[in-house]
Order: structure tokens, then sequence, then C-alpha cells
């Protein structure tokens, strides 16, 4: 139940309260009002408002703050909850940059995708397709000449219910994948949360580790980042045990998912990982129900305050079928572009679908209507 903040409210907060700054009100023209809005990083979105939320003691109330006034908002916060407030503002504004992945420059001053190639049996819309090498090696090739600025190889299945593959497995499906890619001037992440996997996809050429895990299912994962200087991308899933879906009871969703990334950042910047090294995942779909989905996208801003380029994927998950008379993986990809783009709208850098082409289209569209925006 929606509970409205005041001002007078921040001054009366536990010590455990915590404030969360969330990007609202988006706008397409910033010209038209000079200093009332605000740029997420050096994306293509500007918003006028801020979605100031206090979190006291389970408590949770919020208020529209148009960007001017945030200052005497902040005036009006203890010093702890003051100090997050700035920090999570520049947070926000501070440029991402570029992907170093090897040779290739991965830009992210507007969404790029990341293209999902599963070289399992029993992934839950794909398995089967790309078990043998060659195909698989085709495939990747494929959705990057399709628009795919990276491919995401993974070896194990985590759709709910899918048995634990021996890492010696996982690393036979993949390898020679990861290489060929590579060699081919490909950009490749290695979809995975296993040190041993990682270490082998690495030394075949991936730049990027996307751990469903957030560096938390094996201990030696994070040393395996952190001495490499690869990317990684930290998801969030509320297990880090062999099923990442369990455990999914969640007080407030959307800040409950935005608390463990945030620690997990910083775990991640104190094992000596550098912050330009950083993506972080919502994990839209693990061991979250429709509603926190739903929550979730619709605030994707929110994790723009942790500093980190955001990776959203939605692509053919469940939540779809539930929202469409149940429609199979294979016939939601009209809901997939839908999340995607929502997702882009909000600023999110990076994308992981199956459908490359037509998400690229999407694209294209979107940046057609800002680029309109921008000049009319």
């Amino acid at each position: 139940m929606f509970q409205p903040l005041t001002k007078p409210d921040l001054g009366k907060t536990w010590e455990d309260a915590r404030v969360y700054l969330r990007p609202a009100c988006f706008v397409d023209r910033p010209h038209e009002l000079d200093d009332d809005c605000l740029r997420i990083a050096d994306t293509m979105v500007w918003f006028a408002a801020w979605h100031v939320t206090l979190r006291d003691n389970d408590a949770v109330k919020s208020a529209i703050v148009p960007v001017a006034e945030l200052d005497s908002w902040i005036a009006a916060m203890p010093d702890h909850l003051g100090a997050a407030a700035r920090t999570q503002r520049a947070a926000v504004a501070r440029p991402r940059g570029s992907l170093q992945l090897g040779e290739r420059v991965v830009r992210l001053g507007e969404p790029q995708i990341m293209g999902i190639l599963n070289v399992t049996p029993d992934s839950f819309s794909d398995g089967g397709k790309h078990v043998d090498t060659a195909a698989a090696t085709e495939a990747g090739f494929a959705l990057a000449s399709t628009g795919a600025a990276i491919v995401d190889v993974g070896g194990e299945s985590t759709r709910p219910g899918a048995p634990l593959v021996w890492e010696g497995d996982e690393i036979q499906r993949v390898e020679g994948v990861v290489a060929a890619l590579a060699r081919g001037g490909v950009a490749v992440s290695i979809d995975t949360r296993k040190a041993a996997v990682m270490e082998a996809a690495l030394a075949a050429g991936a730049t990027i580790v996307n751990d469903i895990s957030a560096l938390r299912y094996d201990e030696r994962a994070m040393d395996v980042v952190a001495k490499s200087g690869c990317t990684v991308v930290l998801m969030h899933a509320p297990s880090a045990k062999s099923d990442p879906h369990e455990g999914g009871a969640y007080v407030h969703p959307v800040l409950d998912v935005y608390d463990l990334l945030a620690e997990r950042v910083a775990a991640c910047k104190a094992a000596g990982i550098a912050p330009a090294k950083i993506i972080v995942d919502p994990g839209i779909g693990f061991g979250k129900g429709i509603a926190d989905n739903l929550a979730l996208v619709n605030a994707i801003a929110l994790f723009h305050t942790l500093g980190c380029p955001i990776l959203f994927g939605a692509s053919r998950k469940r939540m779809i079928g539930a929202l469409d008379n149940e429609a199979p993986a294979d016939q939601r990809l009209g809901g997939s572009i839908a999340l995607h783009y929502q997702a882009a709208t909000q600023g999110a850098q990076l994308l992981r679908v199956h459908d490359v082409p037509e998400t690229r289209q999407a694209l294209r569209v979107w940046r057609g209507l800002r680029d309109a925006a921008l000049t009319a």
C-alpha cells in the first residue's frame, strides 16, 4: 500500500533507515527544461524528478520530488541518509563510458544488445539447438552479424528445476565455442557461476563473466575475476546455492533486490575489482513472481544509483506467458520486445536477448524517436 513521504518524516527515522533515489518523470526534450532535468549517465535519457523512497523499520514511504528541489529534501535528512542520497545522485550522473572487451569497444551511450547462445540440451527456450560446437559457433557469429555487440555463451541451464552440470562437462560445452568466436573478433561473455569454467573461458578469449549468483556460488569466483581484470555481471538471484530460484520471498522486492546488488558491488570493489568493470542485473524471473518482476521492470532506473551499467534480460521469460494466456516460449517475441524497450526508455545500457535482429530494429526505432525529439 502506498504511503506518502513528507520532509518531516525524514527527520524521524531509526538509525538503520535507508533512502533510495530513482530517476522518474522522463522527458523527451530536455533542452526545453534547462536546469529542471538531469541526464542518466551518458545515455540519451533525461528525467525531471526523483522518486524518493524511505525504508524505515520495514515501513516504506515515497514521494515525487522535482530535481531542483532535491537539495532541500537532502537538507531535511539525518547525516547518514543525506550522504547516501548525495552518493546516489552523483552515481546516476557519472558517465559509464565504454567497455573495453579485448580489441572490441562497446560504447554505452545507447542500448547495446547481448545475444544469448545456450550450448545446452535443456535451456527453457532453445535447449538442444546448439549443442554441437560447429553449430553453436555458427549461431554465435549469426548473433554478432545481426546486431549483438556481445555474445553470451552458457553451458548450464538455470531454468527452475534444471540439474546441476559438472564443471568439466560445462567447460567441454563452451570452451571451443568461446575460442572460435573470440578468434573471429566477437566480444564473448561466459555465462557461468563456476570458477573453473570462468578460468577456461577467459583463457579461450572471453572478456566478461556473467554470473547469476553475483560471485556468491563459488568461493574462488571473486578471486578469478579480480585477478583477470575482466568485466563482470552481477545478477540478483535469491539463492547462491544449486537452485538459484529458491528462497524468493521479499518484503519489498525492488528494494530487497537493490540492497543485495549494492552489497555485491561493494564486495567486488573491496576485492579489487575496478568499478568500471562492474555491471548489475536485477535478475528478472529468478526466484521472483509476476508481481515482483513487473515491479522491477517499472523501477529499473533505480539501479542507476549503483553507478554501474545495467544489464536487463527478460527475453522469452515466463512472465510474458503469464500475461498473455500462457503463450509458450517460442511465441513471446512481442512481450520480449515490449519489456526490453521499456528498459531502454529508462536508460538500461545492455539488453540480453534471444531475438537479436528484432530487438535491434526496435532499438533503431527508439533511437530515431529520441533523435527526432532532440532536434525537432
